[in-house]
């Protein structure tokens, strides 16, 4: 039985939503005070932090920010599970050679070898090469193993989609949450505005706020839909390849005869 993995090689999605939201946290911190000390009186608090704002420190950015850091967390999630199931791949689970035949009896050890190397999320090589022995051992089919296995590589891939749905929601809400800011900014730039006496520093820091949130938003967006298409292809990419690697060296190789 091995040991159970670790943060890094698996991480869990509250501890790694608490580390990034903390970090997001750390970030707001350090652009106040570096902001505070050396750029004041520039526009990038107004920007970063809309450092000036009526409502600050609990701005439309700060929430952008930490919006931010909460993808950060799950495309860290995503991209350290892909890393883990590219890893098994080298595992030598099978052989790897080009005259190695397997046979009935040279299956028992391999699958015990693997059945405590997957859950019903991780583990896609394993659980694939194991779903495939007991498929052939039950029916003593070949034709039948394939189509078990092509059956649960499409189980599997629909599953890994299914995982992407927060964060592609995610990357849709900050936009959305940025356009609220524009919004707010200037329903209230327009209230602020006294028609016989405006004050034009107040009326101008409303609408700083409502199109900075919108700029904001739209970056941090622009980076999240990068990532998950980067990420996502990552751990799909090792899903195609663990089934390569059991049709090439576990079912090529089955020995029917007696």
């Amino acid at each position: 039985m091995n040991s159970q993995p670790d943060f890094w090689e698996l991480p869990n999605r509250p501890g790694a939503i608490f580390l990034f939201l903390s970090s997001g946290l750390l970030m707001l911190v350090g652009l106040h005070y570096w902001m505070e000390r050396f750029i004041e009186g520039t526009f990038w608090p107004e920007l970063l932090i809309n450092r000036n704002g009526q409502f600050y420190p609990f701005t439309i950015h700060a929430v952008l920010h930490l919006s931010f850091f909460i993808g950060l967390a799950e495309l860290f999630v995503r991209w350290r599970v892909a890393e883990r199931e590219t890893a098994f791949l080298r595992e030598d689970f099978l052989p790897e050679d080009e005259e190695t035949v397997l046979q009935s009896h040279d299956l028992g050890p391999i699958e015990m070898t693997v059945k405590h190397r997957f859950d019903a999320e991780h583990g896609f090589l394993p659980s694939l090469i194991d779903i495939s022995i007991l498929q052939y051992f039950s029916s003593r089919s070949v034709d039948q193993t394939v189509s078990v296995l092509n059956s649960s590589m499409e189980l599997i891939g629909h599953r890994l989609d299914l995982r992407y749905n927060p964060i592609r929601y995610l990357a849709w809400l900050i936009p959305t949450i940025g356009f609220i800011g524009t919004v707010l900014g200037i329903a209230l730039a327009l209230h602020d505005m006294d028609p016989v006496a405006p004050d034009l520093k107040k009326v101008t820091q409303n609408l700083g706020m409502a199109f900075y949130t919108t700029i904001i938003a739209l970056c941090w967006s622009a980076i999240l839909a990068f990532m998950i298409h980067y990420v996502q292809a990552r751990e799909e990419r090792s899903l195609n390849e663990a089934g390569h690697y059991t049709l090439r060296n576990l079912i090529n190789r089955l020995y029917t005869g007696e």
